[in-house]
């Protein structure tokens, strides 16, 4: 019997190897984000792609504020180049973080997109903060 998930048959096991291991070089998830904060230095720049106004009424901790339509080459200098950076934004419905990963692309800088944004840290149980303020300053 044929239905949607049926229909079009699984990629052979060599591509979709391929395919799924890519997706850890683009993305990484709320999870392990979370864990990575803990420590000292969690060996990447966690930014909150989201309006200032968004950011203010909660964000993740540790998180700077680079709205996407900001990410430019002069703010992006007070890191070395290959500081990685892990983006975010409201959520899946939200593409706000996919604009801020192809911004720093664009620039040449190592990027990764937070899959679930702050819905999925807020679906993990995560709490948000509003009590910094980190946002990244022109020299």
């Amino acid at each position: 019997m044929s239905n949607a998930v049926t229909k079009i048959p699984a990629a052979p096991s060599a591509e979709a190897l391929a395919h799924f291991e890519a997706e850890f070089t683009h993305e990484t998830d709320c999870w392990d984000v979370h864990e990575a904060m803990q420590s000292d230095d969690p060996g990447f720049i966690l930014v909150d792609a989201r309006s200032p106004a968004l950011y203010a009424a909660g964000h993740l901790p540790g998180a700077v504020n680079i709205p996407h339509g900001k990410i430019i080459a002069s703010r992006m200098s007070a890191y070395p180049d290959d500081t990685l950076f892990v983006t975010y934004c409201a959520g899946p419905h939200c593409n706000g973080a996919a604009r801020a990963a192809l911004r720093f692309a664009q620039l040449g800088r190592p990027v990764k997109l937070m899959a679930g944004g702050l819905t999925g840290w807020l679906d993990e149980g995560f709490e948000l903060t509003t009590a910094e303020t980190k946002t990244l300053q022109v020299a």
